[in-house]
Parts: C-alpha cells; sequence; structure tokens
C-alpha cells in the first residue's frame, strides 16, 4: 500500500451519509466511494438516493454504495433509518450526520414554527441518530482505527451572521457544542467526533444564492479567499478525518469557509436588502 493511500485509502469501510441525495452530503458520498468505502445513502428521498448510489456505481471507483430512504425529523424516523441500517450492517465505521432544513424570513415576521422545524433535523436528531448508531460504531472501533462521526454545521454557527436564518444559525451553534461534548463523553469508546463548518457551496439549500456559475462567482467574490467551495475541498477534508490520517483528532469543528469565521463577510451571500 502507497503512503497516501495509508493515510487516507478506506477499503473495507461501512459509512452512513444522511442527506446524500444532494450537496456536501453526495460530494461527501462521492469521496468515501471514490477512497474504497461501501456507503449507505439516506434522506427522505429514497427514489433519488437510489438514483444517486446508481451513478456512483458507474463511477468504477473501488467503493461502491446502496441508496434508501430515510427520515430523522422524527422520533420514529430515526427509528427506522437506525433499524433500516442494521439490517444493511453489522458495522459502522463512519457516520455523517449531513441532514439539514433551513428556514430564511425577515427577523420581523420569522414565525415561531421555524425554530422546531429545524431545530428537530439539525440538532434532535442528528443526536439522536447518533445514539441509536452508536453499537454499530463501537463494533467497528479500536483505539488506533477509531469509528468516525462528522456533523454538519457551519460558519453560520460559528460567525455572527443571520442571514435572515435565525434558527438554522442557532442550530449550527447547538450542533459544534454538541459535537464536542460527543467528543469526550466517547473517547474512550474509540469513536470520534468532529464537525464540518462549510461556508457557501453549491447545493440545493443555497440555490438561492449559488444556482448558476455567475451567483457563485459574485458570492465568492466575498469570501476572503475569493470563490465558494468545492466538491474537492469536501472530499479532501472527509478522507482527512475519515482516514487514518485524521485518527487522532476528535472534537474539532474543521472551517471549511475560505476565511470567513475570521474575517466574516458583511452579507454571507451578497444579497441586497
Amino acid at each position: 500500500m502507497s503512503f497516501l493511500n495509508s493515510l487516507f485509502a478506506l477499503d473495507g469501510k461501512t459509512a452512513l451519509v444522511t442527506g446524500a441525495a444532494t450537496g456536501i452530503g453526495r460530494m461527501a458520498a462521492t469521496a468515501l466511494v471514490e477512497a474504497g468505502a461501501h456507503v449507505l445513502i439516506a434522506s427522505r428521498k429514497g427514489e433519488a438516493c437510489e438514483a444517486v448510489a446508481k451513478e456512483l456505481n458507474a463511477l468504477d471507483a473501488p467503493g461502491s454504495a446502496e441508496g434508501f430512504a430515510g427520515d430523522v425529523g422524527t422520533k420514529d424516523g430515526v427509528e427506522d433509518l437506525a433499524r433500516a441500517v442494521g439490517n444493511r450492517t453489522d458495522k459502522l465505521n463512519i457516520l455523517i450526520n449531513n441532514a439539514g432544513v433551513s428556514w430564511g424570513e425577515p427577523i420581523d415576521t420569522f414565525p415561531y414554527e421555524a425554530w422546531s422545524k429545524v431545530l428537530d433535523v439539525n440538532v434532535t436528531g442528528l443526536f439522536h441518530l447518533s445514539q441509536q448508531l452508536l453499537p454499530l460504531l463501537e463494533k467497528s472501533a479500536t483505539m488506533d482505527d477509531p469509528s468516525r462521526v462528522i456533523n454538519l454545521g457551519s460558519v453560520m454557527g460559528t460567525a455572527a451572521i443571520g442571514e435572515g436564518a435565525y434558527s438554522y444559525s442557532a442550530s449550527k451553534a447547538a450542533v459544534h457544542h454538541i459535537t464536542r461534548i460527543m467528543a469526550r463523553e466517547l473517547a474512550d469508546r474509540h469513536i470520534t467526533f468532529n464537525a464540518f463548518a462549510p461556508g457557501p457551496f453549491q447545493s440545493k439549500m443555497t440555490a438561492f444564492a449559488t444556482a448558476t456559475d455567475e451567483q457563485a462567482e459574485h458570492v465568492g467574490k466575498g469570501v476572503p479567499l475569493g470563490r465558494i467551495g468545492s466538491p474537492e475541498d469536501i472530499a479532501g477534508a472527509t478522507l482527512y478525518l475519515c482516514g487514518r490520517g485524521g485518527a487522532y483528532i476528535t472534537g474539532a469543528v474543521l472551517p471549511l469557509d475560505g476565511g470567513i469565521h475570521v474575517n466574516p463577510a458583511p452579507d454571507l451571500f451578497g444579497l441586497e436588502r
């Protein structure tokens, strides 16, 4: 095995990526398949997950994928998803809690229900799915090769950026903090917990501002490094934290934001108010 493969290859590993039919989840799932993992892809839209898995299996990559429906927005949905994973594998090396929702509205009209809807998926579902899958994660974990959990946070949970997405920003700050707590409490079970804090990437959630290349270029001008994120940025970070090279890292919130967390854009998505 080459030096690089020894650090980043994932042959024989099994992963679950939630919300992986589009956006950052799909980018991460693609990287895992390219590195040799068998990747379970789940979201509320089961047919879309099946279609993505089919496309990934056609890449002629060393890994493979299978897609199915899974909803982390309710207690029953979390339990059903954990059961579906258990029916497909007896161990889990990697869990990427990527599923998320947002709600954008001006502060004067931001509705009460926008809080429970967003936090139920982004925080409560993330925590309880991790809890439900602990037995599978523990089964494959060792001191030298711990199981890995990556939670999707956001630069909006790090910097004081609202952008009309108040419950989303608060939920991502909660994701960062629960990641650190779980990293501390579960280290002795040889499970690492880390988080991504992405800035703008092209995804369904940011399509209002990044759907076209022209829009993406406009948003990128507000990023210190001058561009929005790319699939390669997610792939590199994913393989780093999930491979042997990241085995000694836990409790980290990795900024994938082009420098926004140290120099926040006054208007992240470049939208006129």
